[in-house]
């Protein structure tokens, strides 16, 4: 008895609870969340990490990343003859696409380093190079612009040109090289939801 007014229950209002799915479903757009990973190079190094991206509407997204830096400064810092070093940071950034979460788009991103720099300078006076170790906290705003493909259902690239500074707000040891930052960089995600 009990089952036959389990089904006469579901055939009186089953179309109703349907309707109510429909009505959700078409009037509350969830958000969508990608992960995958990034790479970016620029004339001193190399950035490589992974990443999150959460599109809270068609046109906008917030994107988290973790990451390595691994910087080769050769003679390009006023400071030293040559700068090494590297280390582990993160991100947040926000981009506008144009399109439906597809084609060219505009960003901003901040990243925060935290490296170990090797430095080697050449002392003229007592003809010896000079080495030693600076640790560095890395402020780097940066605007991008790009332009993202939808591979698939799921799969994602995006290509992107950056441009910022990169500025050492908390510094241990010698002094070493910042300012403007240019970079080109590439991200590959997965769409989860």
């Amino acid at each position: 008895m009990k089952n036959l007014f389990i089904l006469f229950l579901f055939l009186c209002f089953g179309h109703q609870i349907n309707a109510q799915a429909k009505f959700v479903s078409n009037n509350i757009s969830l958000p969508r969340f990608n992960v995958g990973g990034e790479a970016q190079w620029y004339p001193a190094g190399l950035i490589f990490g992974l990443r999150s991206d959460l599109y809270y509407n068609k046109h906008e997204n917030i994107n988290l990343r973790i990451g390595y830096n691994l910087t080769d400064r050769q003679d390009f810092s006023k400071f030293n003859d040559n700068e090494k070093g590297g280390g582990f940071g993160f991100g947040v950034g926000y981009r506008y696409y144009v399109g439906k979460r597809k084609g060219i788009y505009l960003g901003i991103r901040t990243d925060f380093w935290w490296l170990d720099i090797d430095w080697t300078d050449f002392n003229e006076s007592l003809q010896i190079d000079e080495m030693g170790t600076t640790e560095v906290v890395v402020f780097q705003p940066t605007i991008e612009i790009g332009y993202q493909f939808i591979l698939d259902k799921h799969w994602i690239i995006a290509p992107a040109f950056t441009n910022g500074r990169e500025i050492n707000v908390i510094s241990k040891g010698e002094d070493v090289g910042q300012g403007w930052i240019t970079l080109i960089g590439l991200n590959v995600s997965y769409k989860l939801f």
